[in-house]
């Protein structure tokens, strides 16, 4: 246990410092269907559907709790940017709902940079480094902050107790058949010899991921941000992956990958194609727990903005409509909690075979 708090340790720092925003571009492409499929209701119904949903999946620079009347309740974040005619700025982003502030402003919908930070230099719209702590930032902080709270507490319960004389209770009881079932996992897909080195990344990234799809289904703060529907943080997964495999990979990996035992015709071919299947493993491992998550957080919000939409049709249908809603819904909420466990596990599944083919052949 006290390799994998070390291992938790160095994640966390990696991980807050990659940037984790990733471009409107990808989310659009994902919801482009949801959007096509409520444009119709949104035309009779006074409520924004899209906004709705791209609210709530999109990083933004303030965390939206609710509404009420006209106003909006919203904790405000830090803006960290340096921009290109004032240099460094830290300021609240409340400063940015009326307008512009010290030359700095939210790109409006439509525009290139939509809902990012924007200035203008010689007459261009152009973006300043980013630095800012947003919405998914911050859930990112809270989740890898209580994810190391438990792994400390899992392991103060073992240091205080004989596990042989008294079984696990607390959080420790509920981390011991998670923790064992990836150790089981990667001794089966990684070998006896090896799979110790690997068992506490793979565990780390099991915690990581199942913790941020639990944490994004909770429709109220500190819950709900789309952390793990943001491709840039499985990006960011993935790719601890690709290099856990090929830094740790072993000679004959290397060899079967450009050198492989085939005919003297295929041997100029063989190392692309298996240059380009190494490329798609992590992209598969992102788009995979990407989309899943995302489409989970659409088709939640989509079957709740059903009420909306019949508010206006009577209090008969509005009423009878809403009731199949929430029970949707709750059903949809369970669905997509077995949804997060079923991500996690094949993410880090895929990843120990991954580290197992590399490792194969290691100990001849």
């Amino acid at each position: 246990m006290r390799y994998l708090r070390y291992i938790l340790l160095s994640f966390v720092c990696m991980m807050l410092t990659f940037p984790l925003r990733a471009e409107k571009a990808a989310v659009a492409d994902t919801v482009v269907s949801a959007g096509d499929v409520v444009a119709d209701e949104q035309a009779e119904s006074d409520v924004d559907i899209s906004e709705v949903i791209f609210g709530h999946v999109e990083d933004s620079y303030e965390w939206h709790i609710t509404d009420v009347g006209d106003r909006s309740i919203a904790i405000p974040l830090p803006v960290i940017v340096k921009s290109h005619n004032s240099g460094w700025q830290v300021f609240s982003s409340h400063h940015l709902e009326h307008g512009s502030y010290k030359g700095l402003y939210i790109a409006p919908e439509g525009s290139k940079y939509e809902n990012k930070i924007v200035e203008e230099v010689d007459g261009e719209v152009v973006r300043p480094f980013d630095l800012s702590i947003t919405k998914n930032v911050l859930s990112l902080m809270i989740s890898s902050l209580l994810l190391l709270v438990i792994v400390l507490m899992t392991a103060r319960w073992y240091n205080n107790h004989d596990p042989e004389k008294e079984a696990p209770a607390g959080i420790a009881g509920v981390m011991e058949p998670v923790v064992m079932m990836v150790h089981e996992m990667a001794r089966e897909n990684i070998g006896e010899k090896d799979f110790r080195r690997f068992s506490p990344y793979l565990c780390m990234a099991f915690l990581f991921i199942l913790l941020n799809n639990f944490i994004g289904i909770i429709p109220f703060f500190p819950g709900g941000a789309n952390v793990t529907g943001n491709i840039a943080v499985t990006l960011v997964l993935a790719l601890f992956t690709f290099f856990t495999v090929h830094i740790f990979g072993s000679k004959h990996y290397y060899e079967e990958m450009f050198n492989p035992d085939v005919p003297v015709f295929l041997k100029p071919v063989m190392p692309l194609i298996e240059v380009f299947s190494a490329i798609m493993k992590p992209i598969s491992l992102t788009i995979r727990l990407f989309a899943n998550m995302l489409a989970g957080h659409i088709q939640i919000l989509s079957v709740v903005c059903v009420i909306f939409i019949m508010a206006k049709y009577g209090p008969l249908l509005f009423g009878s409509m809403s009731v199949v809603s929430v029970l949707f819904g709750v059903f949809l909420d369970v669905l997509e909690m077995l949804i997060s466990f079923i991500q996690a596990y094949v993410f880090t599944v895929l990843s120990s075979i991954y580290i197992g083919m590399a490792r194969e052949g290691a100990h001849d």
